[in-house]
């Protein structure tokens, strides 16, 4: 029978390789077209892979918790209704096939240059030049993998890692991001444990989350301001065309695309929060790339990008953001999905929480939180007088990294976010 070679697929542009998690089928298994062949994960991004063709898979080429290049052939399926007279037809790539003929360790899978062990746990490549002040400087694999890498493919350079050592330097007096992370690898008898006690291993997701939260605590002093926002219009705009858009769009119109609009139209007047920082040096980015914090179906969070954000209609926001918060919870983001982002927006109102200070996501320098909106009693001025009335508000909060923005800067940048919201045209069309 012919066969069919299973590759690794590009999960992004800037993916090299993948770890394979898990094996949903094993060899000699029959499989259907788009069943889930397997789990992979990169840096950023779980995924499920299914296969592209039906028939019997004949060999596993290599292991869970292997690193895979992308383009390496990882499975071949016999395909079904082919005659025998088929078999001697060489696959896609047969030569590179028959390389492989026995499983593969992961020594054999690694980047040209072999890792030492304590290397082997990150889906990143470092080169022996980084490797070696990693090991000099104490820095843990954990460290390493929270830097963001200005080389190709977001390589980490060796400047990188002295830029990332000069901040770690400067927050001396503050807990390192080693010593808590050598804490969570502390045996449960350091920590006392009552009658009825559950203990639960955290998975790799929430793994990377907790290290990166304690990074960007670690590495930006975080400062917090709040606004109270009168959204009465855009509210009653929504409630007027919400049903219209489902209908003559397919698209359900939530409020995030409004606040979207408003924090792109904001970040162009103020450039200096669309911004990052290198030792020194403030990178003031061009695009306008506006990450939404997501919460899985598993407890843990992910940050989707819409990209461009600023040239974007109402409408074109909703359907992407419509699109990444689904692809997120069905586990289907690419990793070019959640890279690039420039400044994120997370939803507190999501859960009815009147507001909240979120953590800012490295290497961003600010986070804005949304409240749930309220119905409240207001004072209007009106040409008779003041009036009480009843109004639709929510509360903003903008988390922000005081290094480089100061409170003129948050503090006018988020009220003009508000001023935005409570301008809303209820006239305009969708």
């Amino acid at each position: 029978m012919a066969s069919f070679n299973i590759i690794m697929p590009r999960m992004g542009e800037s993916v090299q390789e993948a770890t394979i998690t898990r094996w949903l089928k094993q060899a000699g298994e029959p499989i259907e077209e788009d069943d889930v062949l397997l789990e992979i994960a990169t840096d950023k991004v779980d995924s499920e892979i299914p296969s592209p063709v039906a028939g019997k898979i004949t060999r596993v080429l290599f292991p869970e918790g292997a690193k895979v290049p992308v383009g390496e052939i990882i499975a071949i399926i016999n395909l079904e209704g082919e005659s025998q007279d088929t078999a001697d037809e060489p696959a896609p790539m047969d030569k590179a096939v028959s390389q492989t003929s026995e499983t593969p360790k992961e020594d054999n899978i690694q980047q040209s240059t072999e890792e030492p062990s304590r290397f082997r746990g990150s889906g990143r490549f470092y080169s022996p030049l980084v490797q070696s002040i990693a090991r000099k400087e104490d820095i843990t694999i954990n460290e390493l993998d929270a830097i963001e890498g200005s080389g190709k493919d977001g390589r980490v350079r060796k400047q990188d890692v002295l830029s990332y050592l000069e901040v770690r330097k400067k927050t001396a007096g503050a807990p390192k991001e080693r010593k808590i992370s050598e804490k969570a690898d502390i045996t449960e008898g350091a920590v006392s444990l009552m009658p009825g006690d559950e203990v639960v291993v955290m998975d790799r997701i929430r793994k990377m989350i907790a290290d990166h939260m304690v990074f960007s605590k670690q590495v930006s002093p975080h400062v917090a301001n709040f606004v109270e926002a009168d959204v009465t219009n855009m509210v009653l705009w929504r409630n007027k065309v919400k049903d219209d858009v489902q209908k003559r769009e397919k698209q359900k119109l939530t409020f995030m695309p409004m606040f979207i609009e408003a924090v792109a139209k904001a970040l162009k007047e103020y450039p200096g929060i669309n911004a990052s920082v290198d030792g020194d040096k403030i990178i003031l980015r061009k695009q306008i790339n506006i990450g939404i914090a997501v919460a899985l179906p598993s407890g843990n969070l992910i940050v989707p990008v819409i990209r461009n954000a600023d040239q974007k209609s109402l409408l074109g926001l909703t359907i992407e953001m419509n699109r990444l918060a689904l692809d997120a919870r069905s586990n289907k983001l690419k990793p070019d999905d959640i890279q690039g982002g420039t400044f994120t927006i997370s939803n507190f109102g999501t859960f009815r929480n009147l507001t909240g200070t979120p953590i800012i996501n490295q290497p961003e320098v600010a986070i804005l939180a949304t409240g749930s909106i309220e119905k409240k009693p207001a004072v209007l001025e009106t040409t008779a007088g003041d009036v009480i009335a009843i109004r639709h508000k929510m509360i903003l909060s903008l988390s922000y990294d005081h290094r480089v923005v100061d409170g003129a800067l948050g503090g006018a940048f988020l009220r003009r976010i508000a001023d935005l919201l409570e301008e809303f045209d209820g006239n305009r069309t969708l």
